[in-house]
């Protein structure tokens, strides 16, 4: 469905200036879940629009609070609309529609007064140029407010109403995981933590923990991971001391564990393929002096590689290039080392990113599936025998994980499983997770960590 009057996400908001009345965020966020639901954009690429729009921090971080909430209360929220409104808006009137989620949404949180959320949707609808909508959004709410209890009422008892997930995927965390399905549902609807990575090259993790003491930010070491720290005061990250400058990276536990798996050390050769946005790649080069060559087909992904790298004071070969087609760019020399972090459905960050949920379609499953196993089976000649591939996901489907590298194994004999990373005596039992049928599975949620799966395989010496 086109946008209203055509326009593209945040032009409308930008031109606004001197918002008292906190109309601005709440049109702001009605811009993202218009982009999300009718034109399947990712939430964070919409925000980083409106946002960079908006100069207070504190607006930014209600739009992206207020998107979120609506993410994760979508089914329950799109019903009452369905109910409240005898007759469904025009197309042209589609944003004031998302004025009325987000309101809705804001409602059913409790965060904020019922009259203060009321007279914001009212003053968004206006300031989306929809002045003849506004008594109709205000009765709306109002009646909403009078009928919640009966409202709300007639879907107790719904999962996809009560956690606010679709009944796909709902069916599919419940096959994979049936004793765990729920947890992982509660775990997809949690705040997640601020993460920081310590890059080693540029101080030692003690030597960051004493900055961030003295800025005053509460924070601590996490037990079995080198370079990890979880903050436990919210901030923005320009506040993080030396963030800027190099000193610093965001980066959730799951992920920086994958580099443990790799075992790296100097000299080495290293392929990171689909290496955007680049946190990976970073992290390999903080560890050890290696020759790494990463690997992304997408321009502005590898766009983002380059300028994180150039931050942390770090150098790679950047190539954009698709993975699954070595040939196209392949030197002909083979890697001691190669990090596969495929594309997936990234089921095990939905905490992060609540619009997947809805952005995905059980099709996509398929899609995702072909192509890792392309990666898998093109990139495992280019490792050197002895050499390690290490096969991560940020997923907790079966399909894309154990039953994939099971896949894998039966049709490759110079293939063996290694173990997971040794851990030093004080770090025993401090990684989450547990092993599966091949390989390591961590479940969102488990020590706050994002749902991440790992797998390392060797590969034997030709007969």
């Amino acid at each position: 469905m086109p946008t209203p009057t055509g326009d593209r996400v945040g032009d409308r908001v930008g031109d606004r200036a001197g918002d008292k009345t906190g109309a601005k965020p709440r049109l702001a966020a009605a811009e993202v879940a218009l982009s999300v639901f009718d034109h399947g954009q990712a939430a964070d690429v919409a925000l980083e629009t409106v946002c960079a729009n908006m100069e207070a921090s504190k607006d930014r971080s209600l739009v992206r609070r207020l998107v979120h909430g609506l993410m994760r209360d979508w089914p329950m929220v799109n019903a009452h609309l369905k109910t409240l409104l005898h007759t469904p808006l025009k197309p042209k009137d589609r944003l004031s529609f998302f004025i009325l989620a987000v309101a809705l949404s804001e409602l059913r949180d409790g965060r904020e007064p019922d009259h203060a959320v009321v007279h914001c949707a009212v003053e968004a609808t206006r300031l989306a140029k929809a002045e003849h909508l506004s008594k109709l959004v205000n009765a709306i709410l109002r009646r909403f407010l009078r009928e919640r209890e009966a409202l709300e009422a007639k879907w107790l008892g719904r999962p996809v109403m009560e956690w606010g997930y679709p009944q796909w995927l709902i069916d599919a965390l419940a096959h994979d995981w049936p004793d765990e399905w729920v947890d992982l549902l509660a775990a997809g609807n949690a705040s997640p933590p601020l993460t920081l990575r310590v890059n080693r090259r540029h101080w030692s993790r003690e030597q960051a923990l004493d900055a961030l003491s003295k800025s005053g930010m509460v924070d601590r070491p996490l037990p079995g991971l080198a370079d990890a720290v979880m903050c436990e005061t919210r901030a923005a990250i320009r506040d993080v001391p030396e963030f800027m400058d190099g000193g610093w990276s965001v980066q959730d536990a799951g992920a920086q564990w994958a580099i443990d798996w790799l075992e790296l050390s100097s000299g080495q050769r290293v392929l990171d393929a689909c290496a955007g946005p680049g946190g990976k790649a970073a992290h390999c080069l903080e560890r050890a002096d290696i020759d790494l060559v990463a690997v992304e087909s997408e321009p502005d992904r590898l766009a983002q590689v380059g300028a994180g790298l150039e931050r942390l004071s770090l150098s790679a070969e950047l190539i954009c290039g698709d993975a699954t087609a070595p040939d196209q760019w392949w030197d002909g020399q083979a890697f001691d080392r190669i990090l596969i972090d495929a594309p997936c459905s990234a089921t095990g960050v939905i905490r992060r990113h609540p619009d997947i949920r809805w952005l995905r379609q059980p099709q996509d499953i398929d899609a995702l599936v072909t192509t890792q196993a392309l990666l898998l089976n093109r990139l495992w000649p280019l490792l050197k025998p002895g050499g390690i591939l290490v096969y991560v996901t940020c997923s907790v489907l079966a399909r894309e994980n154990h039953q994939q590298v099971q896949r894998f194994l039966e049709n490759h004999s110079d293939a063996k499983v290694l173990d997971p990373p040794s851990q030093d005596e004080s770090s025993q039992g401090t990684v989450p997770g547990r092993a599966v049928s091949v390989g390591w599975q961590v479940l969102p949620g488990q020590n706050d960590w994002d749902g991440f799966y790992y797998a390392a395989l060797g590969r034997l010496p030709s007969a």
